[in-house]
């Protein structure tokens, strides 16, 4: 019961990410406000994100992943609730920046929550014998397995939920997120039990020195302009597509499950077959055609392209924090902050540089910005293969997945 009241929670966490997709033309309508001032809506949240980073390791290795977890829930409830009474765009923004904070510590601590929670002694070794990296314990795949389900399901019905409430009124997807949170936090009260705390605590700095290798400082600078990419379709995509919130959820419910099928089934098999940085880069071009065709294209040109975008999306993700957890030896979950804490914020960048771009010139320039930072991310990895080679050719394939999965939600 305690890992599926994590999972469950996991699900709406992960919800909350492409929640207001849908909804964006209407909040904005509804608040008075331009294209740019709501795209700051995924700017405050992955803002506040970033420099989460440095803290959620810093807090769950001193007061436990049981408390870390109940306290990211209850500031999710609270501002998200609070979100559904902004009265201004203003207010919105920043009750959007403190979910951010809610959401950064739960997701970067439940994975190992579930996995320790499935096989507690045997977590318990692991993550001692890593200063709380963690890695899986014997029988943790079903755990793992369970929690890429919860990311997958959220990153797709996220959208769903947002314009089933949101084609009623603009401010229900919120108190529909508080709510689903608030029954997440009292099932974690009352069915997880405290977790094994790390044996050795994490320093607030430790991700920003994790980056002085070269190799996770390579994947983290790629990973930079590959989010940028990511969130210019994320978050200024819906704009252009101009369409109600019932046809917006269902484009980005397409997305989504695209983007959860290449990530946990395509993008191993791909590895297996021709290596992660020919994956890594391959994507990254394609993903910069396909910014390019949606651009330019007609509406029905753009509504494919934007669904097909989850495809590219979905590999990257999963080569990059693969790459991102490989290549250092430091503990796993400060790697992942170091590495999250520089590409959190491209996805603070772009949300509120697409409309600019397309106030100062045209509706076409935010999506060549995109391709360009897609294909700079493809150079990256190229001028830096010999650096971003993992020390194992190649990993298996549970492994592949349970390491996107931490990077991705850490």
């Amino acid at each position: 019961m305690a890992v599926w009241a994590t999972a469950g929670a996991s699900v709406v966490a992960f919800m909350g990410i492409g929640l207001v997709d849908p909804i964006l033309p209407s909040i904005a309508r509804g608040l008075h406000a331009s294209n740019s001032q709501v795209s700051l809506l995924f700017t405050s949240y992955f803002l506040i994100t970033a420099i989460a980073m440095l803290v959620t390791g810093f807090v769950s290795s001193r007061i436990g992943g049981r408390k870390t977890l109940l306290a990211g829930l209850a500031l999710v409830v609270v501002f998200a609730a609070l979100s559904g009474m902004s009265g201004s765009v203003g207010e919105l923004v920043g009750f959007r920046a403190g979910w951010g904070l809610g959401n950064a510590l739960f997701v970067s601590t439940s994975l190992a929550v579930i996995v320790g929670a499935a096989h507690p002694t045997g977590a318990s070794r692991s993550d001692s014998a890593r200063g709380g990296g963690g890695r899986r314990a014997g029988g943790g795949a079903a755990a793992i397995l369970l929690y890429e389900s919860a990311l997958g399901l959220g990153m797709a019905c996220g959208p769903l939920l947002g314009a089933v409430l949101g084609d009623m009124k603009w401010r229900y997807p919120f108190f529909g997120t508080a709510a689903l949170m608030a029954i997440g936090f009292l099932a974690i009260t009352v069915f997880l039990k405290e977790q094994p705390k790390p044996a050795r605590k994490t320093a607030l700095l430790d991700p920003v020195k994790a980056l002085g290798h070269g190799g996770l400082a390579s994947a983290a600078a790629s990973a930079f302009f590959y989010n940028y990419a990511f969130f210019t379709v994320l978050a200024f995509t819906p704009f252009v597509l101009n369409m109600s919130p019932y046809k917006s959820g269902g484009v980005f419910f397409a997305w989504g499950v695209l983007l959860a099928v290449f990530s946990v089934i395509v993008a191993p098999r791909l590895q297996h077959r021709f290596g992660s940085l020919k994956v890594l880069g391959g994507s990254l071009l394609l993903l910069a055609v396909d910014l390019l065709v949606l651009g330019y294209g007609n509406h029905i040109t753009a509504v494919v392209c934007t669904v097909a975008s989850g495809a590219f999306i979905g590999l990257n993700n999963t080569v990059f924090t693969e790459l991102a957890l490989g290549l250092s030896d430091v503990p796993r979950p400060v790697a992942s902050a170091g590495y999250n804490f520089v590409r959190w914020f491209a996805a603070a960048a772009a949300p509120f540089l697409a409309p600019k771009i397309e106030e100062w010139t045209d509706i076409h320039i935010p999506f060549v910005v995109a391709a360009l930072a897609a294909v700079t991310g493809a150079g990256i990895v190229a001028v830096r293969r010999r650096a971003l080679t993992l020390p194992a050719e190649e990993p298996e394939p549970l492994r592949a997945m349970e390491d996107g999965v931490t990077a991705f939600a850490g």
